[in-house]
């Protein structure tokens, strides 16, 4: 018999996280999945995972798991959350063995706003179109954890941990994504105000999107209307209020308002730890003048 991982307490939210559900858009379901990719990767690695093997996403700590049935072995990335075990200190990026009875909690990050629980095997919860990725936007997936839920641990891979202590990976206060130009950004005024001063992430953000507070961007023509097209990871739509919105992963697969720019896709994971009220700024891209532009689709 596996182990099974027993909810104690679960903090703002937790959501089970996979890399998601791609190639559900005609049927109006987003991919989803991890909001920092990357986070979730190292963590899976680290335990010789498969590198999408599902995991719990923590928003602002307070996760507590128990450990039932057997030994299990964690690995938290992402905010770095502080961990203890059984009490005591053990800290995030290493490999922690947990044995029977053992009590797993992550304290609230000094800064980032998502960390990342893998375990050895994956939580091996029933997957909903190939993932077990939770949607906040479509309501599909294993819901949010509760206390007293219990998560089965999948089967160990063939493969052992090989690090004992990953790489930090840096997590700035002071936020910089660089984007590309368009491929809607002749609808407003000047979309240059985008990169010129500092924007604040609202505290309505969360895993749809980003909203951003600071500078409106001006629409040319306010009655103009533009037909709804395909939206991306990282696209940032400006409504009528002007306050522009930064997709994230589970942000939805149409939208009718113009995209003016879009952060390139190193920079969204870092983005998906801007915690509400953080400022943030942005820059083109290097080859943005020279006509490189954002396609959606």
């Amino acid at each position: 018999m596996g182990a099974t991982l027993r909810v104690r307490g679960t903090g703002p939210l937790t959501l089970v996280e996979d890399l998601g559900r791609p190639g559900a858009s005609a049927i109006g379901v987003g991919r989803s999945g991890a909001a920092d990719r990357a986070a979730l990767r190292r963590a899976n690695r680290a335990l010789a995972n498969a590198e999408g093997a599902a995991a719990l996403e923590v928003t602002l700590g307070g996760l507590e798991l128990e450990v039932v049935g057997g030994h299990a072995w964690f690995c938290v990335t992402g905010a770095p959350a502080p961990v203890t075990l059984d009490g005591r200190d053990a800290g995030p990026y290493g490999v922690l063995a947990v044995r029977p009875g053992g009590v797993l909690r992550l304290g609230v990050p000094p800064h980032g706003l998502r960390s990342y629980v893998a375990v050895r095997g994956g939580v091996d919860v029933p997957a909903v179109l190939a993932s077990r990725s939770h949607d906040v936007l479509a309501g599909i997936g294993p819901p949010p954890l509760q206390e007293g839920d219990e998560l089965p641990v999948g089967p160990a891979p063939e493969g052992y941990p090989c690090v004992d202590v990953l790489p930090t990976a840096p997590i700035e206060d002071r936020v910089v994504l660089t984007v590309v130009r368009g491929p809607r950004d002749g609808w407003v005024r000047d979309a240059d105000t985008l990169v010129r001063g500092e924007w604040s992430a609202s505290e309505k953000s969360n895993r749809v999107g980003m909203r951003l507070e600071g500078a409106a961007l001006q629409h040319r023509d306010a009655d103009r209307q533009l037909p709804s097209e395909g939206a991306c990871r990282g696209a940032i739509q400006v409504p009528p209020s002007g306050e522009p919105v930064l997709f994230l992963a589970d942000h939805p697969v149409t939208g009718g308002y113009p995209v003016v720019a879009v952060v390139v896709d190193a920079d969204v994971d870092r983005a998906a730890q801007v915690r509400p009220g953080q400022t943030l700024r942005f820059r083109w891209h290097t080859t943005a003048s020279t006509g490189q532009r954002a396609r959606l689709g």
